[in-house]
């Protein structure tokens, strides 16, 4: 039984990720106007999915989901933002998608832990995992920049790919956290 939900948790994750991939976040501000305004945030679901996967159906979803994702994007399906293909893990990108096995695992490590089914230790979980995502980029960008590899300085680098959509995503680990805190209720999830 725990097999099966494992797997359905992980096909449900790459689903997610798949899907949050193409839907660019945003933040509805809450004015009396109809409607009220949409503030675009510089980052997609994509992050925030897999992260939802891990903190709702554990570590092993989590990695599976991820590992899957990144196989669909290097067999030359175009689910990463700048495409797709065996190519991609010479850009700089590539180390935050490298990430994502590890913060999944991480994420989902510690939402599995007894006590954390509240929404403050869950964002934090979440924001676990992206502090992962985001040392892993770091890390691909530091060692490409001192191995000459990227084109833009890497102050440039730095800013496009971590500084830029970082507090889109913490906001976003914020959500993640919440509907995480939803779907553990309605799933049984302790």
């Amino acid at each position: 039984m725990r097999a099966l939900a494992t797997w359905s948790g992980a096909v449900a994750g790459l689903f997610l990720i798949l899907v949050g991939s193409l839907i660019q976040a945003a933040l509805v501000v809450p004015l009396p106007e109809l409607p009220p305004p949409v503030l675009p945030l510089p980052s997609t679901w994509q992050v925030p999915a897999l992260l939802l996967c891990s903190l709702v159906a554990g570590p092993r979803a989590g990695v599976i989901a991820s590992v899957a994702y990144l196989t669909i994007g290097l067999v030359d399906l175009p689910v990463f933002y700048g495409g797709g293909g065996f190519a991609y893990v010479l850009t700089p990108g590539f180390g935050y998608l490298a990430g994502f096995i590890p913060a999944a695992w991480l994420t989902g490590r510690l939402a599995m832990q007894s006590g954390m089914n509240d929404i403050p230790r869950l964002t934090l979980a979440a924001m676990a995992g992206l502090l992962i995502i985001q040392l892993c980029g770091l890390l691909n960008l530091l060692l490409g920049a001192g191995l000459g590899r990227w084109q833009q300085p890497l102050a440039e680098l730095l800013f496009s790919y971590s500084l830029g959509p970082l507090v889109a995503q913490l906001a976003l680990c914020c959500a993640a956290g919440l509907l995480a805190r939803c779907m553990r209720g309605l799933l049984w999830v302790e």
